[in-house]
């Protein structure tokens, strides 16, 4: 049985299934896992319902777009009125791409994507175009050395499953 907290070693399975294979579908999957359609549907079902799997929708890749440029600008804002006025101004920016909240030197961290390095300076000029913004910091990514990734974490989970 599943946990309701985590994930059990089949549950770890099934992701890491989909993460290698988005088009195995379930029949695909019960028969590559050994196990029953309905297991697996049933699965699925509530690995989405606690939000374990957040979607099955494609990862779309910005430099294949025509935007190979990654920076990390880090704000420093006004919170007076929080964090939400900031954070709508930064999400009508297309190439905003995520926004965390932080600690130490900064209030926000923000991932953007850019086609060149004057497209970039482009961008930062809309993100600090907002007057709760106070001051931003911004490192341009030279190299990727290991993308965003959730394998490891989830088998390291399913081994955590006490019997």
């Amino acid at each position: 049985m599943a946990r309701q907290d985590g994930v059990d070693p089949l549950d770890a399975r099934i992701i890491a299934l989909w993460t290698e294979d988005p088009h195995v579908g379930v029949l695909g999957a019960s028969r590559a896992l050994g196990v029953a359609r309905g297991t697996v549907q049933a699965r699925l079902d509530r690995l989405q319902e606690r939000g374990v799997i957040r979607s099955f929708a494609p990862q779309v890749e910005p430099a294949a777009l025509g935007y190979p440029v990654t920076a990390f600008c880090t704000l420093e804002i006004s919170q007076r009125q929080g964090h939400e006025p900031v954070v709508a101004h930064l999400s009508a920016i297309p190439e905003v791409l995520e926004i965390h909240s932080i600690t130490g030197v900064g209030d926000l961290v923000v991932r953007v994507a850019a086609r060149d390095n004057a497209d970039l300076g482009r961008v930062i000029d809309e993100i600090i175009d907002d007057v709760h913004v106070l001051r931003a910091n911004t490192a341009i990514c030279l190299v990727t050395h290991l993308a965003h990734r959730t394998g490891p974490l989830v088998e390291s989970a399913a081994r955590s499953v006490s019997p």
